[in-house]
């Protein structure tokens, strides 16, 4: 060490950190007033979870308003087809071919005798504790509980089904988040109903002989689930009304 380099010692390392703890405190004070104007007085973390919650209402009313446009599209087009098909054969030929197959495909709405299937969580205890044992997935409503129910139906040969009056096709699929079902671009929450038209007598037989119905018995047994099912002199299964495009497609042998 040389005369002039002044000495290494407890001063001059206390010196470097009181330069550095201003900057540190100014970092700081940036940091919560960005946070303060981010979160604007509120929870950060609760903000995020009401902010989904908007945004899926606001999705659900941009469907529903969606879906009126296109069911007036569809009049539009029906009412084209009818002008077009009144002068062109070929286009009431092809008019009367989609018409035949109406009915099948779901584009009908069905009327007739059949039954009404209710499917609910577990109602909470008043200290909102679960049943002794049951975890939170033991006491709602699941994916495969609602799809085995639907699939019975189908089993026992009903004519048309609906769940929470969505007509259901060949190409529908039932989803569920969490207890929140996905159906035809909209969401759903519990109760779910299933209404069937069919044979009563041969849906609950069916309902009965399933495998995966009994495991869904089963929870609702132990955990007081709800699964009801209540014969209807009449039942209204409406038309399919959204959209029939195909990803994927292959023809059937003959």
């Amino acid at each position: 060490m040389t005369a002039s380099e002044p000495p290494v010692g407890p001063s001059r390392r206390r010196s470097a950190w009181g330069a550095l703890v201003p900057v540190v405190a100014l970092a700081a004070g940036l940091l919560f007033a960005t946070s303060g104007q981010t979160a604007e007085g509120s929870d950060l973390r609760a903000g995020d979870v009401t902010e989904l919650s908007e945004l899926i209402a606001q999705r659900n009313e941009v469907i529903a308003g969606q879906q009126e446009q296109l069911t007036a599209l569809q009049r539009r087009t029906e009412a084209l087809t009818d002008q077009a098909a009144s002068r062109d054969g070929a286009v009431a030929s092809a008019q009367a071919a989609g018409d035949a197959g109406a009915l099948s495909a779901g584009l009908v709405a069905l009327r007739g005798r059949g039954v009404e299937i209710t499917l609910d969580d577990a109602p909470r205890r008043p200290d909102g504790s679960l049943p002794t044992g049951a975890r939170p997935d033991d006491v709602v409503i699941h994916q495969s509980d609602v799809q085995a129910v639907v699939n019975a139906v189908w089993a026992a040969g009903a004519d048309g089904v609906a769940i929470m009056d969505q007509r259901l096709i060949a190409t529908s699929a039932v989803r569920c988040v969490g207890n929140v079902l996905l159906l035809h671009g909209r969401t759903w929450s519990p109760p779910f109903v299933v209404t069937a038209i069919g044979d009563p007598a041969a849906i609950r037989a069916q309902l009965d002989a399933s495998p995966q119905v009994a495991v869904f018995e089963q929870a609702v047994e132990d955990f007081g689930l709800t699964f009801a099912v209540r014969d209807r002199p009449e039942v209204t299964v409406p038309a399919y009304t959204g959209p029939l495009d195909m990803a994927h497609a292959t023809a059937a042998d003959g």
